[in-house]
């Protein structure tokens, strides 16, 4: 059998050898054919962004190296991709917004490339990539950084700079394979001048500082999306906490963020009560970066949540909620959204306020509910794919109304157990809606397929019996 594989493999390779034209080093990749077998795709279709994302490979993990000067916003960037190929591969994308480049290599041997579009840099191999065998791509760019507050690089008031932005920022600021699809662990080197800070994902491994410089690396061990990778460079303010089982915090806070020290004070807590839903902390270090920059979003980065200067408890607790809920849990396709959103807003719009403060959350339903009867507009936005630019709207304010009747529907012996086991079962991989609503259904012996239309599909307010099941009905 492995000889046979071996085989075959050979014969693709003659094949993609075959077809392959010589590239022109840092100019135009050749064209490519519709539908050629040794292209990857450029997009993978998904139904709000069908350019994002490319076929042809899997990533293992990113390793980046930046060097940045805030006064002149200099990035200079050499990323290292790990993946495999899934198919023969003579041509491939990464997605990739960011200065210009200047090199790339595959497997250490230089490669042709060229930029596609706004956010594409396709890459022609000299040696073709056989199927199943892992490479390496590396690429080499450098450049002034713009200004894209909320959707990418950001410039903060001290002249520093960081990244937030969903569903997309990544490519700002290095080249990579931007799909849900595509999950990989990552690592972060920065060198800045010696009097800024840099903060990051997961874990910190290095921080020296030389002569006029300072180099600090970041390492994420489990696997994240490009949007929940972040970089922070400013003069931060620390607070470091410890978890009871020693998981390390480590909290940023940007020189006019250092009022929200009390808040973050209440981690520890925060995530005590989020493990006693949905199980243990699913990383292995957590903590919060505190921007000052007039910014409309906070964000889930991956065990360091990004927080705008209007941050609260309940920013707290549904950032948090994501490291569950969108982060190890991560969605297939945009479309899926409510497994991030309807989740973590329940959590901390209803579920905190319960547990934590005593608040009647059944009046809480209620009164949002006859507050929303007579206004359509509510409404007319399916949970459930709520289609394209209309996904971050509907999620936030009706998700947690859909969560609380159903939990009223198959009772809390139920519902709790159950979500707490499917994000579980989900840790690190991806899940959808449509599996979320089989996997509910498994587990209680009530027809849930006209609730779900009804809250799920629907563009108008549900039918009582659906509105008001359980203990809502009084």
């Amino acid at each position: 059998m492995a000889s046979h594989n071996w085989l075959r493999c050979l014969a693709a390779g003659l094949l993609v050898a075959a077809a392959l034209a010589t590239p022109m080093y840092g100019q135009a990749a050749p064209a490519r054919a519709a539908a050629d077998p040794f292209v990857g795709a450029s997009g993978l279709g998904d139904p709000y962004y069908p350019d994002d994302g490319n076929g042809g490979y899997q990533v293992d993990h990113y390793a980046l190296a930046i060097d940045y000067d805030p006064p002149s916003r200099r990035l200079a960037g050499t990323a290292r991709v790990n993946a495999v190929a899934t198919q023969a591969l003579r041509m491939f994308s990464l997605d990739f917004a960011g200065p210009e480049v200047s090199k790339v290599s595959v497997n250490n041997l230089p490669a042709g490339f060229a930029r596609e579009g706004e956010h594409k840099l396709t890459v022609t191999p000299a040696v073709p990539v056989l199927p199943g065998l892992p490479f390496t791509v590396t690429v080499e760019y450098a450049g002034t950084q713009g200004d894209s507050p909320g959707s990418g690089w950001t410039i903060s008031p001290s002249g520093g700079a960081f990244v937030a932005g969903e569903p997309h920022s990544a490519t700002t600021w290095y080249p990579l394979n931007d799909t849900p699809l595509d999950k990989a662990t990552f690592d972060l080197t920065v060198t800045v001048p010696q009097e800024w800070e840099v903060v990051s994902n997961g874990l910190k491994v290095r921080d020296e500082a030389a002569g006029a410089k300072r180099t600090v690396q970041w390492a994420v061990r489990h696997p994240t999306l490009g949007y929940l990778t972040t970089v922070a460079i400013d003069r931060f303010e620390f607070l470091e906490q410890r978890r009871a089982d020693g998981t390390p915090l480590v909290s940023a806070f940007a020189p006019q963020a250092v009022k929200h020290r009390e808040l973050e004070e209440r981690l520890p807590e925060v995530l005590d009560f989020l493990e006693s839903l949905y199980g243990p902390y699913p990383f292995d270090s957590a903590g919060g970066i505190y921007i000052d920059t007039d910014l409309k979003i906070s964000l889930e980065t991956q065990t360091r949540p990004t927080y705008a200067p209007w941050t609260d408890l309940n920013t707290l607790v549904h950032e948090n909620a994501h490291q569950w809920w969108g982060d190890s849990l991560s969605v297939r396709q945009w479309s899926d959204v409510c497994l991030n959103e309807c989740f973590a807003s329940y959590t901390a719009d209803y579920l905190w306020p319960e547990r934590k403060e005593g608040e009647d959350v059944d009046t809480l339903y209620r009164e949002t509910v006859a507050n929303f009867r007579d206004a359509p507009e509510r409404w007319e936005t399916r949970l459930q794919n709520p289609g394209a630019e209309k996904e971050f709207t509907a999620v936030y304010y009706r998700g947690p109304l859909f969560l609380h009747a159903l939990r009223n529907l198959v009772g809390d012996d139920v519902f709790f157990p159950a979500i707490a086991e499917f994000v579980r079962t989900h840790a690190y991989g991806n899940a959808s809606m449509p599996e979320f609503r089989e996997f509910m259904q498994s587990e209680t012996g009530i027809d849930l397929s006209g609730f779900f239309a009804a809250w799920l599909d629907g563009t108008e307010i549900p039918a009582d019996e659906y509105l008001y099941p359980g203990a809502l009905r009084g």
